[in-house]
């Protein structure tokens, strides 16, 4: 920010902005700590029941305003703090968020099957799941007070209602579990944004939410179905409850989530991507069958987290629905091929960001994430992506550029860029830069970032020393892509660069023509659009207007339907009403605020860019369309890029070795590649008791 009157008042209003979201937040997981506890439901939460039980919005106006509301205001507030920050801080590459203040990079775990966690991510988990203990121990413990009582009454044993009480809690806990499971896959999510994280990074807490979830709700089930069947009444299991719990709605919500559990296992997923891909789609049916399982109004406990999914899947739906200008691919002799497409000029995105690619002609509802490429401040009216082959859908693509009279227009839909707010490599004096494979392309938007800074800050730039290790000789092509073709007018020189690459499986050089590269003009369609902003450039302001008119719609259709058609029927008894109907009515609500508040944005958006959209692709039809040609790559560029090379063939990088030589006093270590390679550096960068090293791992996608 600046250090004016503007810059100190926005330091101020930023203070108070993350002073006012703690306390909500603090108060949010209160409620959670405090709810398993008699003092809650026995004298909290009656109270706020009896001061917000309406003919409006009924017994489930308390659950929305202290379940639902505070995380809506939090993701709203957000959203406002993160458009004013773009706004005013014009330097992306420094991180004022109050999220950066509290997570720290410390590494606690570094092998294992968690993967690398931080000291700050293992605080937050071993607090999550000292919640989720105390919950359920709460639980148990204030309802086995009864179970002798209940016994009695029932004529069962003791233990066999302690059985069911047990079950009864495991579902509780569930909740809580269930009710965080969908913030991390919110890809532009505000609440991520607000504390540092992208989607991408955050989708292991996904991982770990939902094993945790299934483990717990698939107890919950088998402590249910013993307990029927010890106690003769296993056709509970028929039961479709008018006014109370539906049990078949609860079994058919449980089987839709073992079978995206059991796909989404790390082996199953990794070689079986499509049957995790489409099993998954199941968690609408999972969703679904748990509000008829339990009630809208206790739904409203996990309703903050999926309504901001929502939001985020409706608003990618409505980005994916445009065809996108393909403008070129550049064919590499390793298997590479690089897209480029046509980006609107108000579109910028931090590096590392990444992009999901459709192509209809290979399948119309696969989506794939790839890390982009080029630089939003070097390429104003370009994205790039770069594609390995790696899998089926990959290989279709690169057979489809690559033949012999390769098609003439590629028809390609986008969702993205999504990216970190920010970035802070550049406060670093130097960065070693290690991947493996294709985990070198999220490298290249940070080098062509550096270029950028180095000739218009006139600031020191860190240098790069960057480890890269491929299987193949002809891999080494996939360097030619780190800087700019050709058309810059910044000073390449003032990038001081070091390249070490390892080629492991080879010992010998192999002849590769690297001497060109295929490139494909792809002819323009006039129905086709530059890769742009959702909602605009100011998304993140677009989208606080989204989350609080899109609540309000909500709460309008509920009370209208609650006060002139259900009221009247049960006043507010919830017994006379059924239940079902009054949970499919709340879905219903639900979807039908988010497309109102949603679809007026995003074609607001649309009318104001129409000009600028249509000023590009005029520009784009007037473009020659040569269908291919050969460019040479023999620039003085590219010849430098070849002498800071050292190629090691045979071997794998000494990590431990090159790390321990570094003498600056400030080393940025990012790597980017398979997971035996995140976990390697991680390793070699815990075991040294030094602080200039500090660690970061990149998520990438290719």
């Amino acid at each position: 920010m600046g250090c004016g009157p503007s810059g100190a008042s926005m330091k101020i209003v930023s203070a108070l902005i993350n002073l006012l979201l703690m306390v909500v937040f603090l108060g949010y997981m209160m409620i959670w700590f405090m709810k398993p506890t008699n003092t809650f439901y026995l004298n909290w939460f009656p109270d706020v029941e009896k001061k917000t039980s309406s003919t409006y919005l009924g017994k489930q106006g308390s659950t929305i305003l202290i379940c639902a509301f505070p995380i809506l205001f939090i993701a709203t507030i957000a959203s406002l703090y993160l458009h004013l920050e773009k706004k005013y801080d014009h330097d992306h590459n420094t991180s004022k968020s109050f999220s950066r203040m509290i997570l720290s990079k410390r590494l606690a775990i570094t092998r294992g099957p968690l993967g690398i966690v931080t000291w700050t991510e293992l605080t937050f988990m071993a607090m999550f799941v000292s919640l989720l203990v105390w919950s359920l121990y709460s639980y148990m413990h204030d309802m086995f007070a009864f179970t002798a009582v209940e016994a009695a009454q029932e004529k069962f044993q003791v233990w066999e209602v302690k059985l069911e009480t047990a079950g009864l809690s495991l579902g509780l806990v569930g909740n809580t579990c269930l009710a965080f499971l969908f913030f991390p896959v919110a890809r532009g999510s505000s609440v991520l944004q607000y504390v540092g994280l992208t989607s991408e990074a955050s989708i292991k807490y996904h991982i770990w939410l939902g094993h945790i979830t299934m483990a717990i709700f698939t107890a919950h089930g088998l402590c249910y179905v013993t307990y029927w069947s010890l106690t003769h009444q296993i056709l509970q299991m028929l039961e479709w409850g008018k006014f109370m719990v539906s049990n078949v709605a609860g079994e058919i919500a449980l089987l839709a989530g073992l079978v995206m559990w059991a796909t989404s296992f790390g082996r199953i997923r990794r070689k079986i991507f499509e049957l995790f891909y489409y099993s998954h789609h199941l968690y609408v049916v999972f969703v679904i069958f748990y509000v008829f399982h339990v009630g809208f109004a206790e739904f409203c406990l996990i309703l903050p987290g999926f309504y901001l999914f929502l939001i985020d899947r409706y608003l990618r739906l409505l980005q994916s629905q445009q065809k996108i200008r393909s403008v070129t691919a550049r064919i590499l002799p390793s298997e590479t091929v690089e897209l480029n497409f046509s980006k609107s000029s108000g579109l910028s995105y931090a590096p590392t960001s990444i992009a999901f690619i459709n192509v209809p002609s290979i399948s119309r509802i696969q989506w794939h994430p790839f890390t982009v490429t080029s630089n939003s401040n070097m390429d104003s009216d370009k994205l790039s992506v770069v594609i390995k082959c790696d899998g089926s859908w990959s290989h279709k693509l690169y057979q489809i550029l690559s033949s012999a009279s390769p098609t003439n227009r590629l028809e390609v839909s986008i969702e993205g860029p999504y990216g970190p707010p920010s970035t802070n490599f550049m406060r670093y004096e130097k960065l070693v830069l290690v991947s493996g494979g294709s985990g070198v392309t999220p490298f290249i938007s940070i080098i062509r970032e550096i270029i950028f800074k180095s000739n218009t800050t006139g600031s020191k730039t860190p240098a790069i020393h960057l480890i890269c290790a491929f299987k193949k000789y002809a891999n080494l092509a996939m360097l030619e892509l780190l800087l700019p073709v050709s058309g810059t007018t910044l000073d390449l020189s003032r990038l001081q660069l070091q390249i070490e690459a390892y080629i492991t499986q080879e010992t010998e050089p192999k002849t590769v023509n690297q001497s060109s590269i295929r490139t494909i003009l792809f002819k323009p369609n006039p129905s086709d659009a530059p890769v742009s902003a959702v909602l605009g450039p100011n998304s993140w302001l677009w989208l606080s207007v989204i989350i609080s008119s899109s609540f309000i719609i909500f709460l309008l259709l509920t009370g209208l339907l609650t006060r002139f058609y259900i009221f009247p029927i049960d006043h507010n008894t919830n017994m006379k009403y059924p239940m079902p109907a009054s949970s499919a009515f709340g879905m219903l609500f639900v979807c039908v605020a988010i497309t109102i508040a949603a679809s007026a944005a995003f074609l607001w958006n649309k009318r104001e860019n129409a000009k600028e959209l249509n000023q590009i692709r005029t520009t784009d039809m007037s473009t020659p369309a040569s269908l291919l040609y050969e460019t040479e790559l023999e620039s003085l560029t590219h010849q430098s890029l070849r002498q800071a090379t050292t190629v090691q063939l045979g071997r794998r990088p000494n990590l431990k070795k090159i790390l321990s030589e570094l003498k600056e006093e400030n080393v940025g270590v990012y790597v980017s590649g398979p997971g035996t390679m995140r976990q390697e550096v991680a390793a070699v960068c815990s075991s040294f008791s030094a602080d200039n090293l500090h660690f970061e791992s990149i998520s990438f996608s290719w």
